[in-house]
């Protein structure tokens, strides 16, 4: 079992920045890539970022590349999710996952709303 808990969330004002950060526990030895994303009230989750675990390779949805950047601490096995220049489209609930060979594991969620 994999389990993952999100923090950072916040209030912000548009062109602000803010860290997630997530902490991966458990069964951690099988995991190959973990990422970020959002769910916008009345719309769909959708991706935000991924890195890969063996090889740091990363990948961003266009609405973010440029702005956002996903990294991970390796000896603690906390993966971050910087986001600069926030805009109020970007405001949601923002989740973790983590995948291993079984299945993808999803974290509770942190708030963030980007407002003036």
């Amino acid at each position: 079992q994999v389990h993952l808990v999100e923090s950072g969330g916040g209030l912000v004002h548009p062109g602000g920045s803010l860290r997630l950060s997530c902490a991966v526990s458990g069964s951690t030895f099988d995991i190959y890539g973990t990422g970020w994303s959002r769910q916008a009230p009345g719309k769909e989750r959708e991706f935000v970022a991924r890195i890969n675990w063996g090889l740091d390779s990363t990948r961003y949805a266009d609405s973010v590349k440029g702005r956002f950047t996903i990294s991970r601490d390796k000896a603690g096995n906390t993966v971050y999710l910087q986001m600069n220049s926030l805009k109020p489209e970007d405001t949601a609930v923002y989740y973790c996952n983590a995948q291993d060979v079984n299945r993808i594991y999803w974290g509770q969620g942190t708030q963030v709303t980007v407002s003036s």
